[in-house]
């Protein structure tokens, strides 16, 4: 196990070299000139040439990235253009906020899917059965965007029981952070609760007419035991597939929900650099947008091993 790890780590390293250099190349050949959008319409070309050059934008792409890749081997990611700090400092400043979102809105979508798709496996062609079908495919089928402007339009412009958006950290205000939570939360989880449900569905009724399930009921064990021991612990595995590739969805799903519901994260950072041409700010968000897929995508292959002892990960 210590040795599959260890291998998974090491491929990380191509696959993060292939990252850095598609990212610096993609944001770079996006038409607009950083300089151009920080000095205004107004700036003389002089001027601009000037920032250009402050900037190390006047040199050939291949050097700029030689350069940029060099400060990133010695951790440095570079120097804001549009906030005028370090891209680290101001990644660090906003992780933990949208974290707070993103492991909230992963948690709500397993505490609802489970439960529902268990009870749908269970009681196949029930009513309820067929009521959580269809609301999972109407829920499936509302892109965010949507979804949150709806939200705020029931909850907070006509009910007003939410505020529309913002952020007070929990330390300040535990129970105006919940309020400013809630919404965003729904918003980000509710796709991922009818895909989990689903699959959680499928696996179960799969694994409840196997030879070793209808074994366990002929011993006489109880009905849960069955179902919640012996049946959910195999039916669970795929799942946690759909769990670790979720991670990504989540992560650029915060673009959006976080832009809507003013939310202080990583998203709006990313967002508000895109528009103003911040090539390193950019950067250093899908850098960490990658790496933390890569890493979701570590753990659910520890998961496996974890849940299931037959897998075996080591090379015979």
């Amino acid at each position: 196990m210590t040795r599959y790890i260890l291998q998974r780590l090491f491929f990380i390293i191509p696959v993060a070299l292939i990252v850095c250099f598609l990212t610096f190349m993609v944001i770079h050949l996006v038409p607009g000139d950083p300089a151009r959008v920080l000095l205004g319409p107004e700036a003389t070309p002089d001027t601009v040439a000037a920032l250009r050059q402050q900037l190390g934008l006047d040199k050939p792409l291949l050097v700029q990235f030689g350069l940029w890749f060099w400060q990133l081997l010695h951790g440095n990611l570079g120097q804001s253009i549009q906030l005028q700090q370090p891209v680290l400092d101001s990644i660090i400043q906003r992780l933990p906020i949208t974290a707070e979102l993103g492991i909230s809105s992963l948690l709500l979508s397993l505490v609802l899917a489970f439960p529902l798709g268990i009870y749908s496996a269970t009681h196949r062609n029930s009513w309820l059965d067929w009521v959580v079908n269809v609301l999972t495919l109407i829920s499936t089928a509302i892109p965010s965007f949507v979804l949150g402007l709806l939200l705020i339009l029931i909850f907070a412009v006509n009910i007003r029981f939410f505020p529309p958006g913002g952020y007070v950290s929990f330390s300040d205000d535990p129970l105006g952070n919940m309020r400013d939570l809630i919404l965003p939360m729904i918003t980000l989880s509710l796709g991922t609760v009818a895909v989990n449900m689903r699959q959680i569905r499928a696996n179960m009724i799969e694994v409840l007419s196997q030879d070793y399930i209808r074994t366990a009921r002929s011993k006489g064990l109880p009905e849960r035991r069955v179902q919640y021991i012996h049946a959910l612990r195999n039916a669970v595995i795929p799942v946690i597939t759909i769990v670790g590739l979720q991670v990504g969805a989540i992560i650029g799903g915060t673009f959006v929900v976080e832009t809507i519901f003013l939310w202080p994260g990583i998203g709006q950072l990313a967002v508000t650099s895109i528009l103003a041409k911040d090539y390193p700010m950019v950067q250093g968000v899908v850098l960490l947008s990658a790496f933390l897929y890569m890493l979701a995508n570590l753990l659910v292959d520890v998961c496996y091993a974890v849940l299931d002892p037959r897998i075996r990960f080591e090379k015979q």
